[in-house]
Order: structure tokens, then C-alpha cells, then sequence
């Protein structure tokens, strides 16, 4: 069977890159959105840029939250796409929609209503009111941001990401500019400051919703879907199902996000130095890691396609090529990042004590690499066959269990037999590599005993 599998290593790879370029380029026009952000507000003022450190950090654990329950469509419309029912996907897609009404509602809730999450921060009355604002700012633009959501979803589930792409890297175009305008002021618009980098995204937001809505409407490949053949009213059974799939999802996302963060602010007690190396480090993690996630996504797809066309032994080996190319990839970027590190921090610059301090976490993010794509890679394949529960108990086991008590443990050798290599910020990221490597171990056998059972519960068909 393994020789087989990688006897279709050449027809699968194409496959993949083919969607997981596109997915790639509009995932790092997105991380380029946060770095225009920090950029220019840094310039603007520390307290502006304070007050976008917090804002920006509980607007991101709202979003993937909420967005995640969403990105349920994706492997649901898949399958679909896949079996050839293309009109039922237009119905899921208007049932996606009521739902993500209700999500915008509860999460506008929150994000004009953050005061006490604020308050955890102890920050000053000025930066906390600049926060405030902010998230207010903020809150208008996530209809536009679910709504966009839902055709990501889409996109990606018929495999036309690119159509996304392009909107996104439009977007980007627009970002630049509307930040120097509401940041700095101009044209008769008074300086913003930090707030000001929200309301260009807003107007980002909106403008791609209405651009790619707008293609949908036009453009002929879309009309087998009939997605505005009609109107829906909300149907309790669809909204369930994509409930069922889509809050293991989104919890998954949340368990993610909030095992950084609180990785970030235990890093934060072992001073200045140390915080500045870890969000180098982990911002070169987050930008390399858009690459295994981009093929996960693609995988996804694919993988969902195979499944709704009753292809179940074909899924299977789409997701173990997947596993596969994308592991050998990252073993390739792993090395790649080692050899070239001191050229990697020269282009940011840093004090010589933070560049000292970063050098030898660089051992752990090489090989950190290869844990993330096998399981970013597991966990988008068994969503694919719907499978979220499962994964979501594993994450937070793993991440918040391993990662975060275990790096607790070791970076401030709570038991006192650490040994020295393994103190400080690097007994967090060695935590976090082991637990990666845990939820990896376990989703894949998951995947293992998912695509068994699916291959003996639906005969396959022969093609």
C-alpha cells in the first residue's frame, strides 16, 4: 500500500500546490495586514502601539473563535462539490449565512463591551481607552468579516482559492495607503493614531465583500450553486450540523491562539530581552507556518471532493501524500532556517543581547516545523471526513496540557532538576515542540482509524 501511495505522489503533489499557492501568497498578504499595523503605529507613538498590542490580541482570539465555527462550509460544501450535488451548496451557503449572523451578533457583543478584559492588563486609563476604541471601531466591520468568511469557505471548497487571492492582495494595496490617511491624518481627516490602522480595515473588510460577492453574482461557474436563487428562511438541521462540526473547529483555533499568548506572557516575567527574542522567533514561526497550513487547506479540499464522491480509498491517499510532501517540506524549511540564522535576524535588526538570546532557540524552531505539518496536516484531513471533536480534546491536552503546564515547569525549573540548556524561554518553546509532536502522533492515528472506517462503511467506487 505505501509503495502505492507514493506512486501517486506524482499526480497528488501538482494537485496540491495548484491550490496551496494561491491559499500561501493570500495567507501572507493577511499576516502583511498585522505588520503594516505594528509598523506604522510604532512610529506613531509606544502608547498607540501599546494599545494595538492588546486591541489586536483579544480582537484575533474573537475572530479565529467565531470564524472557525464558520470554515465548517469548507469541507461540508467539499463534499458536495464532490458528489456533484451542486445546488444543495447554495442552501448551505444561506444557512452558513444565518448563522454567521448570530456569531457577528455575540461577537459585537463582546468587542464593544471589553472593558473588563481590558482591565486585566492593568494598562492606563489613555492606552485602555485607545483599546477601547479600537475594538469599538472594530466591531463594524466584523459583519463584512464573516461574510467573507463564508466565501472563503466557499472557495476553497470548489477549488478556486486564487479568485480569494486576488481580492486579498488588492486589498493589501489598499491597506498602505488608508493607514497613512487615518493613522497620521490628512486631507482635512484628523490623526487617529492607532485606531485609525481599524478603520482601514473595516474599510478593507467591506470592500472585499462587496467585490467578491459581486463576482459570485457575475461570474457563470457560480450558478449551479444557485446561491441567490432564492431566499432562505433559517433551517435548524443545516445550522446544527455546521454547529456540530464548526465549535470544535473554532474552539481548536482558540486553543491555538490562547497557548501563544499565554506562552508570550510567562516568557514576558523572564524580562525585556527574553520577550523580544520569543516574538522574533515566533513571528518567523508563524510566517513559515503559513506554508503547511496552506497545504493542509488544499488537502482539505481534496480530500473532502474524494469523500463526497465516494472515492474513500482515494481520500486516503490524498491525505497520507499530503502528510507526506508537506513533512519533507518542512524538513527542507527546518534546516534551511538553522543554516541561514544569523542572515534571518540580521533583517530585524535587533539589540546584540536579544540577537544572543534568539541563536539557540533557532534549534528548537528547526525541527518545531516538522510536529506542526504533520499536524496541522492530520487535523485538516479528518475535518475534512467532518471529524472535530476528537481533535479539539487533543489540542488542548496537548498544547495547554504539554505545552503550556510543561513549559511552565521547565522554563522556571518549578521542581528544581532542569537542567540548564532547557531553563528560561527554551524550556517553553521545547514544551511546545513535545506537545506538537503528541497531538501530531495522535491525530494521525485518528486519521488512520477514520479513513478504515470510512473505506469499509462506504465501498468505493472504481475509477
Amino acid at each position: 500500500m505505501l509503495h502505492f501511495k507514493l506512486s501517486r505522489l506524482r499526480e497528488d503533489i501538482p494537485a496540491l500546490l495548484k491550490l496551496a499557492a494561491p491559499l500561501l501568497v493570500g495567507q501572507l498578504a493577511v499576516i502583511a495586514f498585522g505588520v503594516l499595523d505594528t509598523a506604522m503605529t510604532a512610529r506613531y507613538s509606544a502608547d498607540d502601539l501599546a494599545a494595538l498590542a492588546m486591541a489586536s490580541a483579544i480582537f484575533i482570539s474573537i475572530y479565529v473563535g467565531l470564524t472557525g465555527v464558520i470554515s465548517a462550509l469548507a469541507p461540508i460544501a467539499g463534499q458536495l462539490f464532490g458528489a456533484k450535488r451542486f445546488d444543495e451548496i447554495g442552501e448551505e451557503v444561506r444557512q452558513a449565512g444565518w448563522l454567521a449572523i448570530g456569531l457577528t451578533l455575540l461577537g459585537c457583543l463582546i468587542l464593544t463591551n471589553a472593558e473588563q478584559i481590558l482591565k486585566i492588563s492593568h494598562m492606563t486609563a489613555d492606552i485602555e481607552g485607545k483599546a477601547r476604541f479600537y475594538l469599538n471601531i472594530l466591531a463594524y466591520g466584523l459583519p463584512a468579516s464573516m461574510g467573507m468568511r463564508i466565501l472563503m469557505a466557499l472557495h476553497n471548497a470548489v477549488s478556486r482559492p486564487a479568485v480569494i487571492t486576488v481580492v486579498q492582495l488588492i486589498g493589501l494595496g489598499l491597506k498602505l495607503p488608508l493607514n497613512l490617511l487615518f493613522i497620521y491624518g490628512g486631507f482635512g481627516i484628523a490623526a487617529m493614531g492607532g485606531p485609525g490602522c481599524a478603520v482601514a480595515t473595516i474599510i478593507v473588510n467591506w470592500f472585499w465583500l462587496i467585490i467578491t460577492l459581486s463576482f459570485v453574482l457575475l461570474d457563470r461557474f457560480y450558478q449551479p450553486f444557485q446561491i441567490f436563487s432564492r431566499f432562505s428562511m433559517p433551517d435548524w438541521h443545516r445550522i446544527w450540523t455546521l454547529l456540530k462540526l464548526g465549535t470544535p473547529i473554532g474552539f481548536s483555533y482558540l486553543i491555538e491562539v490562547t497557548s501563544f499568548t499565554f506562552m508570550s506572557l510567562f516568557i514576558a516575567r523572564l524580562g525585556t530581552t527574553a520577550l523580544a527574542g520569543h516574538q522574533i522567533i515566533a513571528n518567523m514561526g508563524t510566517v513559515i507556518y503559513m506554508v503547511p497550513l496552506s497545504l493542509s487547506i488544499a488537502t482539505m479540499t481534496l480530500v473532502s471532493q474524494s469523500i463526497g464522491a465516494n472515492q474513500q480509498e482515494r481520500a486516503e491517499e490524498i491525505g497520507w501524500s499530503a502528510v507526506f510532501f508537506t513533512t519533507c517540506l518542512c524538513v527542507f524549511i527546518g534546516c534551511a532556517v538553522w543554516f541561514s540564522k544569523f542572515a534571518l535576524l540580521d533583517l530585524y535588526d535587533p539589540p546584540a543581547a536579544v540577537k544572543a538570546f534568539s541563536v539557540p532557540l533557532f534549534f528548537f524552531i528547526a525541527f518545531y516545523q516538522v510536529f506542526d505539518a504533520l499536524q496541522v496536516t492530520a487535523a485538516f484531513i479528518l475535518r475534512a471526513y467532518r471529524i472535530a471533536f476528537w481533535p479539539m480534546i487533543i489540542y488542548a491536552g496537548s498544547l495547554w496540557g504539554v505545552g503550556l503546564v510543561g513549559g511552565y515547569l521547565l522554563g522556571f525549573n518549578v521542581f528544581g532538576n532542569t537542567p540548564q540548556f532547557l531553563q528560561g524561554a527554551s524550556g517553553f518553546w521545547a514544551a511546545n515542540s513535545i506537545s506538537l509532536g503528541l497531538a501530531a502522533t495522535l491525530l494521525l492515528y485518528l486519521f488512520r482509524r477514520t479513513a478504515a472506517r470510512f473505506e469499509a462503511t462506504h465501498p468505493p467506487i472504481q475509477v
